[in-house]
């Protein structure tokens, strides 16, 4: 589990495709200690949950190799992912860390699409648009996770969503990067699938 807070950015230092290019094994830099990186540990990269299949220290540098399976490639931007990508990055949470945004899974659900990007004073509004299935979902001032960053939604019109990006999420993630026509990772929130879900079963 995660919350949405990211703690490094990583940069894709290798990729290669294997088993008919149905998998890909990522090597990716990052700034955690090494020590601290065991296999088999998870880590949401870009808000997709991946685990560590090896690690180690390059030029002074920690890395992390991951595997990115069929329906991962299918399903999220993992598809489009390439040497000098940068990603944002979370370590799965620990019993008494801060819950600082909301609960994550690392499932990513799907994609979401940027239709307009307005920078405003000190912030920045991003307008997305997603699928009838994934939006029903999404509700104003409910929580959203846009790769891998917890968010909280500022309006919804049909299957086309905002939010709002303060100046530190700004600095701290890729976000910053985001432009028109992109695609990024979307998480709904568990709690309103699961709420939907109990309204089906009625």
């Amino acid at each position: 589990m995660f919350t949405g807070i990211v703690t490094d950015i990583g940069e894709i230092v290798s990729l290669t495709p294997t088993a008919q290019g149905q998998l890909h094994r990522l090597r990716i830099a990052c700034r955690y200690d090494r020590a601290t990186i065991a296999d088999g540990a998870s880590i949401a990269c870009n808000g997709v949950c991946l685990t560590v299949v090896a690690s180690g220290v390059e030029a002074g540098k920690s890395w992390f190799d991951v595997d990115a399976a069929a329906e991962t490639l299918a399903l999220t931007t993992a598809r489009h992912w390439k040497v000098d990508t940068r990603l944002n990055l979370e370590r799965a949470l620990k019993i008494g860390d801060e819950l600082g945004g909301h609960i994550v899974a690392g499932h990513a659900d799907g994609i979401a699409t940027i239709v307009s990007r307005e920078d405003l004073p000190d912030m920045a509004r991003f307008e997305f648009s997603t699928t009838q299935e994934l939006a029903r979902f999404i509700a104003t001032k409910g929580s959203i996770t846009l790769d891998g960053v917890s968010l909280t939604v500022n309006t919804v019109a049909d299957a086309t969503f905002s939010v709002l990006i303060i100046p530190h999420t700004l600095n701290v993630t890729m976000l910053s990067g985001w432009k028109v026509g992109g695609e990024v990772n979307i998480e709904v929130d568990l709690m309103a699938r699961y709420a939907a879900r109990l309204t089906e079963m009625k």
